[in-house]
């Protein structure tokens, strides 16, 4: 079963940005990622894949400890109560520089120095 369908792909679909986390040495290490730019690679249902420019530490930290969670959230998605719908989806990752999915992702962000894959585990609304 997907884990990114539903509410979750219209999440993705509508989000504005994204804050991705991994563990650092010595506390949560949070960047970011625009959803545009997961639209364009395309929302896939058990991962995403996104390019990255730096993400050096994040790099470092997913070679220790591959766990990753990722927030995003939606004005435009409505809520269980109010206007607004987030959610949490959790899974592993790994910067890759080279193979299909580099090639593909490049294509479109000649800047990408590396491809952020995460298998996604769990998915969960928020809010």
């Amino acid at each position: 079963m997907p884990k990114i369908d539903g509410v979750i792909r219209e999440l993705c679909e509508k989000a504005e940005f994204m804050a991705i986390v991994t563990n650092g040495d010595d506390a949560p290490h949070v960047v970011a990622n625009w959803g545009d730019y997961l639209r364009k690679v395309g929302i896939e249902p058990d991962r995403i894949v996104l390019p990255t420019g730096g993400y050096r530490i994040t790099e470092d930290n997913l070679q220790r400890d591959n766990r990753v969670q990722v927030l995003l959230a939606s004005k435009a998605v409505h809520g269980t109560r109010t206007p607004g719908q987030g959610c949490l989806i959790t899974g592993t990752g790994r910067i890759i520089t080279s193979g299909d999915d580099y090639d593909r992702v490049k294509a479109q962000f000649p800047w990408a120095r590396g491809v952020l894959i995460i298998s996604v585990e769990d998915a969960v609304t928020q809010l």
